[in-house]
């Protein structure tokens, strides 16, 4: 059965770091992406890594602030997140890709996905 459950979420304030995790198993998985979505707007690229590769890849939101890795011997991915800003505040998802479709940054690209948590940024 395949799983994928993030955790790390929370509220904390302008300028804090926070760090998502997320376990991935029941498959085999060639990368994974997260991606989030804040009230009323649609969801959006944050990041993604190859479990091959292994360089991860942003969007222009997150770089410089957010960093992306993997535990591959535990199927374990983390969102690290410094100096968040009230705008980035949205629910976050894990996915995980089975095959590479040719990108990262679609959701399209990804088979499964987390129930994703809440991360609230006050000003």
């Amino acid at each position: 059965q395949v799983q994928v459950v993030e955790s790390g979420g929370g509220s904390v304030t302008a300028g804090d770091s926070l760090r998502l995790s997320c376990v991935v198993s029941g498959r085999t998985f060639t990368h994974y992406g997260w991606f989030r979505q804040a009230p009323g707007k649609e969801r959006e690229f944050v990041g993604a890594i190859s479990k091959i590769v292994g360089k991860p890849t942003y969007a222009d939101s997150a770089k410089g602030r957010f960093t992306i890795e993997t535990d591959n011997a535990k199927n374990v991915l983390f969102l690290h997140m410094e100096n968040l800003k009230p705008e980035d505040t949205a629910i976050y998802y894990c996915a995980a890709a089975t095959y590479y479709r040719g990108g990262y940054s679609f959701a399209g690209d990804y088979d499964v996905w987390g129930q994703g948590i809440q991360v609230t940024v006050s000003s």
